[in-house]
């Protein structure tokens, strides 16, 4: 019997975790493993390991399945990442990234970058096929109007999966970044000022100053 190690981490942002039911099929050159149950329970930042038995060697691991299925209630799941260690130690990676909404089956590719002519294996050159299509599914393009740039083809943001929408947290981040910027500029040019303005040239220097320190610091 060959027993495969595996980790499996949840990314840290803000309810990444999920109570929903999570399993593992890992699949390699040889065979594929059985549907292997992770953990009921993830929570943000953490990770779970298990191990995953199979009858034979399943070769090299070339791509994982994640299931996700819940009982009652949705809540979605954030993975950061797995990590397989086959019984001859070799270690696996497999970068993830992204959410699991639903009920829901993933296939994510071991993290060895290889161009199409590198799929050897059938079931490789199928996934790529199947990931390339729902590529095109979620990026149509329309014509907004004539001599506009072509934008998606949806009504609104909400349309999109998730993990095309401008995350929440890099939308509060860019948000509070506009608001210490212009309490910055505020402050810098009207409070710790203790004498009136000469003319509207020297305001125009006072805030170029400000807004050059800014971005210098920012980059």
């Amino acid at each position: 019997m060959a027993v495969y190690k595996v980790t499996v981490a949840t990314g840290d942002m803000v309810e990444a975790g999920t109570n929903n039911s999570i399993s593992i099929t890992l699949v390699g050159s040889y065979g594929e493993s059985r549907q292997t149950t992770v953990s009921f329970l993830f929570l943000p930042g953490k990770e779970r390991s298990l191990s995953v038995y199979c009858g034979q060697d399943l070769g090299p691991i070339v791509l994982i399945r994640l299931h996700k299925w819940r009982l009652f209630l949705e809540d979605a799941w954030f993975c950061k990442d797995v990590r397989v260690t086959a019984p001859n130690g070799t270690l696996y990676r497999f970068p993830c990234y992204q959410w699991l909404e639903g009920v829901t089956t993933v296939e994510v590719r071991e993290g060895s970058g290889k161009k199409l002519v590198d799929d050897k294996l059938q079931i490789l050159k199928e996934h790529r096929s199947r990931e390339l299509a729902a590529r095109q599914e979620a990026y149509r393009w329309k014509n907004f109007a004539q001599g506009w740039p072509r934008c998606l083809s949806v009504d609104s943001v909400f349309e999109l999966d998730s993990n095309i929408q401008f995350s929440r947290i890099r939308a509060n981040n860019f948000t509070g970044f506009l608001i210490f910027q212009g309490a910055s500029h505020f402050l810098s040019g009207f409070l710790l000022r203790r004498s009136s303005w000469n003319s509207l040239d020297e305001m125009r220097t006072i805030f170029s100053r400000t807004q050059g320190r800014d971005i210098g610091g920012c980059l």
